[in-house]
């Protein structure tokens, strides 16, 4: 299997759980996944190793994986550190970029921009997530780098339900585009006000995000 099809089968089983379909304590059987989606076991046994790498799947000796579900307080909790490390990387990027970093960051951009105007959120979410890699990078601190893609790789499920709120795809562009500004001006304080607020799910947006999550879980009544 290509990356891309690894990709595609770790989200498939992820909106599994995000929707509800595999509810918190369900075990997940490595056979019915690979008849189900028509794989062998071993890209299966890989993506419930990434899931429980993120916190949504806890896989134990003898009794395999099973579906976990975080609760609210914690998503919050790891999108306000979150919100800290990104306004950190920011700041840094803003400070210490150069030609290679400006040229990743704006094609990153350039290609969130063609992803958003296609209407696309799948497609959306991994250029963004390119995007974010190439703050981290621009930071040239690579402890800071390695808690960064750590983290965001936890909150990954969480960011991308967030982009199927009416309009987050294009709030997020416009984000992007203010926090480029910033970074490449080599403004540090409004590189670090506008990636925390870009980040942060306080407030409307984090009363968005519940609402979906609870949405999801009514479905699996």
């Amino acid at each position: 299997m290509t990356t891309s099809t690894h990709h595609k089968l770790r989200d498939q089983i992820e909106n599994c759980i995000l929707t509800g379909e595999f509810h918190p304590g369900d075990r997940l059987d490595e056979v019915q996944l690979a008849t189900r989606f028509q794989v062998s076991r071993t890209p299966v046994r890989e993506a419930l190793m990434q899931l429980s790498a993120i916190g949504l799947v806890e896989i134990k000796p003898r009794r395999g994986a099973t579906v976990v579900d975080p609760g609210p307080e914690r998503i919050f909790e790891m999108f306000e550190v979150m919100a800290e490390l990104e306004a950190m990387a920011g700041a840094m990027a803003a400070r210490r970029h150069q030609e290679q970093d400006q040229i990743a960051i704006l094609e990153a951009l350039a290609k969130c921009r063609d992803a958003a105007e296609s209407n696309d959120t799948d497609r959306y979410y991994y250029e963004n997530e390119a995007f974010h890699h190439a703050i981290y990078v621009a930071s040239h601190n690579g402890f800071l780098q390695e808690q960064c893609i750590a983290l965001h790789r936890r909150l990954r499920p969480y960011r991308r339900l967030q982009l199927r709120v009416r309009n987050r795809m294009s709030v997020s562009l416009s984000e992007h585009e203010g926090i480029v500004d910033a970074i490449l001006a080599g403004d540090a304080d409004a590189a670090t006000v506008r990636l925390r607020s870009h980040i942060a799910v306080q407030g409307d947006r984090f009363g968005d995000l519940i609402a979906n999550l609870r949405q999801l879980d009514r479905r699996r009544a």
